[in-house]
């Protein structure tokens, strides 16, 4: 199993000097990704927030570090035009030399993501806009002639060079918020899963990644070369805490735990200590 870290790109994040220390820190610390939400604005709103831009800052980690594999944790895809970000998905595959993991969902809450900027928040359009979007990344980085005719993406016939560093592509990790299947149906066609609970903070649970993990193998008919991703917390100073913690995630086959590093539980120091304690030893 590996452990990841899973940071906000806004409030103590949001100064991009100290997001790359932390992400070096993790590095040195031993962790094995680390990952970055995609957010536009802060749920409640506020506009006094500080931010920064995942794919910039996943940039300056890309240049920072050269092991830690990193990503957009997740992307809203269906608000990006997808061939937009099969560009820069590329870019940043072939600057790392490879160290680049694409989490993609359709992005939530749907109110600060998609309404105020007057873009459509349907549950619906976002999902289709999602699968469409799905379609041209994977068509795009095979390096091969490509045209798409879906209900809202057209391309005529392009091919997009250089291929991604990764000669299996890029790793596609799905979000979805349980119980919704449909997140997980979809999530069977790609690299990964990585599931919350619809009713966040609400926690998700052992039993809810049973159930996931059910659809998705009845989809794909196995997890073999799989990545199923579970986020929470552990001390990094008790081992024995820690390994009671995860021993029933393990029991469930997840390939990566992603510590939650955001700030609302914990102030920057404490968190900050946090990385550097390094991953849960188990």
């Amino acid at each position: 199993m590996k452990f990841g870290l899973s940071v906000p790109n806004f409030g103590w994040s949001g100064n991009i000097d100290l997001f790359i220390e932390l992400a070096c820190d993790a590095e040195d610390a031993g962790w094995d990704g680390f990952f970055l939400w995609d957010h536009m604005l802060v749920f409640g709103n506020d506009m006094h927030i500080p931010f920064i831009d995942p794919w910039i800052a996943l940039s300056a980690i890309a240049c920072k570090t050269t092991e830690i594999r990193f990503g957009p944790m997740i992307t809203p895809l269906p608000r990006r035009r997808p061939w937009k970000v099969a560009r820069e998905a590329i870019t940043l595959d072939r600057l790392s030399k490879g160290r680049l993991i694409l989490g993609v969902g359709i992005g939530s809450p749907p109110e600060i993501e998609y309404e105020i900027f007057g873009e459509d928040s349907d549950a619906k359009i976002r999902a289709e806009k999602l699968d469409e979007g799905l379609d041209i990344l994977t068509g795009l980085w095979s390096g091969e002639k490509f045209s798409y005719s879906g209900n809202h993406y057209k391309l005529d016939e392009v091919t997009f060079l250089p291929k991604p560093f990764q000669t299996a592509g890029i790793p596609i990790w799905v979000g979805g918020s349980w119980p919704y299947k449909k997140p997980f149906k979809r999530a069977a066609r790609y690299n990964g899963v990585a599931p919350v609970h619809s009713k966040w903070p609400e926690v998700f649970q052992p039993e809810h990644l049973r159930d996931c993990l059910d659809v998705v193998r009845a989809e794909r008919g196995n997890l073999d070369n799989y990545d199923v991703v579970v986020f929470g917390e552990t001390t990094g100073d008790n081992p024995e805490a820690d390994r009671a913690k995860l021993r029933a995630w393990l029991d469930l086959g997840i390939t990566w735990w992603c510590e939650d590093i955001h700030g609302l539980r914990a102030e920057l120091p404490d968190l900050r200590e946090r990385i550097q304690l390094g991953p849960p030893q188990i």
